[in-house]
């Protein structure tokens, strides 16, 4: 059965785009131009996938609110956040409310349709038994590449995708300097210098929320970074 996308977008342009963008590729898509009409979708049917600008028409924080709200209701379903504000702050915003990914709208349509895939493929394997053969360990680091997840110390990191894909590049080979083009190869993303610093440190924290002893990223100056060996 074809995977249903919800667009939420007030500018009809932009919307109609990806939308048409995105039956290309064989998905249902449904679009809204505002909060409300899509929370009163939401209610008769979620969607399995939701792309959600921040600026709704008059409602200049709305995405995050929707964000909010869906996210309450539906701890899995996969939310992206595609948008024209490209500040780190509303970066993190986002992030912290739930998101799974956090785009801007200068993204190509097919590196749009490559990240949509992946979350789509994350989902599906989390619904699958685990297999030990996905996985990568690192002393107290566990990775399972076919479910996209990172466990440290036995619990959870909540990673969206490009954070992920940046510490499996890192933990792969652990004491490998990393440089940012790397970086960027292994993410499947585009990002600039200070993005990928800011990625790091939010990497950083997350682990630091689980173990206040964590330092296993090392910054190695002018190079890029590193996993320290076990």
């Amino acid at each position: 059965m074809a995977k249903r996308i919800a667009i939420v977008e007030d500018e009809a342009a932009i919307r109609d785009n990806y939308a048409a963008a995105f039956r290309r590729e064989g998905y249902v898509v449904d679009t809204y131009d505002a909060r409300a009409p899509a929370l009163n979708a939401f209610e008769t049917r979620l969607p399995d996938l939701v792309v959600i600008d921040i600026n709704l028409e008059d409602d200049v924080e709305g995405g995050f609110e929707l964000c909010r709200e869906l996210r309450a209701r539906a701890a899995d379903l996969p939310i992206i956040f595609l948008t024209a504000r490209d500040s780190e702050f509303d970066a993190v915003s986002g992030l912290r409310l739930g998101a799974d990914d956090y785009l801007t709208k200068d993204i190509s349509l097919p590196h749009l349709m490559a990240r949509v895939a992946a979350l789509f493929r994350r989902l599906d394997a989390l619904q699958k038994p685990q297999a030990a053969a996905s996985r990568i360990t690192r002393g107290d680091l566990v990775i399972d590449t076919e479910r996209m997840t990172i466990h440290w110390q036995d619990q959870p990191v909540g990673l969206t995708l490009t954070e992920f894909w940046l510490v499996h590049a890192l933990a792969r080979y652990p004491g490998h300097v990393k440089n940012r083009q790397q970086l960027m190869d292994a993410a499947q993303a585009v990002l600039d210098d200070n993005t990928i610093t800011s990625h790091v440190k939010r990497i950083r924290r997350k682990f630091l929320t689980i173990d206040a002893d964590f330092d296993a990223i090392e910054t190695v100056y002018g190079m890029g970074y590193r996993w320290l060996s076990d």
